[in-house]
């Protein structure tokens, strides 16, 4: 039969396979075995996916950006945690948001290229690069996207320039990506989940009879996914039992920091893992995740101020000594959803051939609010990488030209999106 979308899919089994019980339905990876069975592997050309990353208080630039440019450019501190990937990302300094002006409220139009976010009154925005995306491909998988965030806010805005609300904890996330099924089926598979029994038990033994099918590789690929779904469930049972906890009684006053709610490195990364399921179960080609900006002192060793404080440092020494820990903290958890994705294979490629990761931030220097030579990481999704592109700062393309060469890699037709003047050169083969 031939699907809404125009693919071919046989009767019996589809290039995306489900296990099911009550409550559960779990995506597998593409298997070996289903590309000889089903012949939409042959009609359909192999997905290419979005990873759309903010950090908002920006990246200390002296840390961030090579001072040379092309292949041969030195690893600054931030880029040091990603030395065995140098092939896999393009570093990208000069580009900026034309009529953009220097606010935290850049961060509207980090996405959407919108001018003058800063005046507020008056401000209208327009569609972000994922919705603009997912209005063409959003509907070849079971989530058109997801929009993920640390805090209170996110990236996505729709058409209209509505605000499209973002999944802020990471075990309602999960929930939407495994759980299914009448409401009281789905509540006791949450309530499973807080025992810190698996969602995998329901459908271990349908798992088991499919076993004598496989290869040894396919075999090899459901034990590792099964693996990853598994220490995820772990690590937010962990969460769920402290949260229903009694917290201790202390003769002091309240502290003026909530040390869980600052703990930008622990959730970003049960974000990031995730992201990883997400993109390798194909439930998604599209994702946006908002790193959280706080202003509470994060738990990180040789941290003793916020994380707004220390990027807004007025160039005192001793916090962008603080800031830069803060950052690479950052950058390593970023670094490790690469390598996630580097490891893991579909189809003879690595997801990370298959996804780009765009990682930047709507400020250029925090401590100025400068919107000016934003720090761009691209990885992966079949660019040309392993270099610095160094743009002039006094006449640099929009940022928004990246984002065009970023839908033409998605195989999205598309002539013009927010002030793009054409694509971003330096990328293509």
């Amino acid at each position: 039969m031939t699907s809404k979308f125009g693919f071919r899919k046989a009767q019996s089994t589809s290039r995306r396979q489900l296990l099911r019980a009550a409550g559960v339905g779990i995506a597998l990876p593409v298997l070996d075995c289903f590309q000889s069975r089903v012949q939409a592997a042959q009609n359909e050309t192999a997905p290419r996916r979005m990873v759309c990353i903010c950090t908002p208080l920006g990246l200390h630039p002296a840390d961030f950006f090579p001072t040379t440019c092309g292949p041969d450019y030195e690893l600054t501190p931030h880029l040091e945690v990603f030395g065995e990937l140098r092939k896999d990302f393009t570093v990208i300094s000069g580009l900026s948001h034309p009529e953009v002006g220097s606010s935290h409220d850049s961060i509207f139009s980090f996405l959407t290229g919108a001018p003058h976010p800063e005046i507020r009154s008056g401000f209208r925005n327009s569609i972000s690069l994922d919705q603009f995306a997912a209005e063409q491909i959003g509907g070849l998988t079971r989530f058109p996207g997801l929009s993920l965030s640390a805090e209170g806010f996110g990236l996505s805005w729709t058409r209209s320039g509505a605000f499209v609300p973002s999944d802020l904890y990471p075990a309602n996330v999960f929930a939407r990506m495994f759980l299914e099924g009448r409401p009281d089926e789905v509540k006791l598979q949450r309530q499973r989940l807080s025992d810190g029994r698996s969602i995998l038990d329901m459908v271990r033994e349908q798992a088991r009879q499919m076993q004598p099918t496989l290869g040894q590789h396919d075999r090899e690929k459901i034990d590792e996914y099964f693996t990853s779904v598994r220490e995820l469930e772990q690590r937010l049972a962990i969460g769920e039992q402290w949260s229903q906890r009694p917290k201790p009684h202390v003769d002091a006053q309240q502290p003026q920091n909530n040390m869980n709610s600052a703990d930008v490195i622990g959730k970003t990364r049960l974000m990031f893992d995730l992201v990883h399921l997400a993109i390798q179960t194909d439930s998604t080609r599209l994702i946006t995740m908002l790193l959280l900006g706080t202003s509470q002192v994060p738990p990180i060793p040789g941290v003793s101020l916020g994380h707004h404080d220390l990027s807004h440092h007025g160039q005192d020494p001793q916090k962008i000594a603080q800031l830069r820990t803060v950052e690479i903290e950052k950058m390593k958890v970023v670094h490790e959803l690469l390598l996630k994705l580097k490891n893991t294979e579909e189809q003879g490629a690595s997801l990370l051939d298959r996804t780009m990761v765009f990682f930047s931030s709507n400020l250029g220097d925090a401590s100025t609010h400068s919107t000016k030579n934003l720090p761009v990481l691209l990885a992966g999704g079949g660019f040309r990488h392993g270099q610095h592109l160094a743009f002039e700062p006094d006449n640099p393309p929009p940022l928004s030209n990246l984002y065009l060469s970023m839908l033409h890699r998605l195989g999205i037709t598309a002539d013009k999106f927010a002030s793009s003047t054409g694509t971003l050169t330096g990328l293509e083969f």
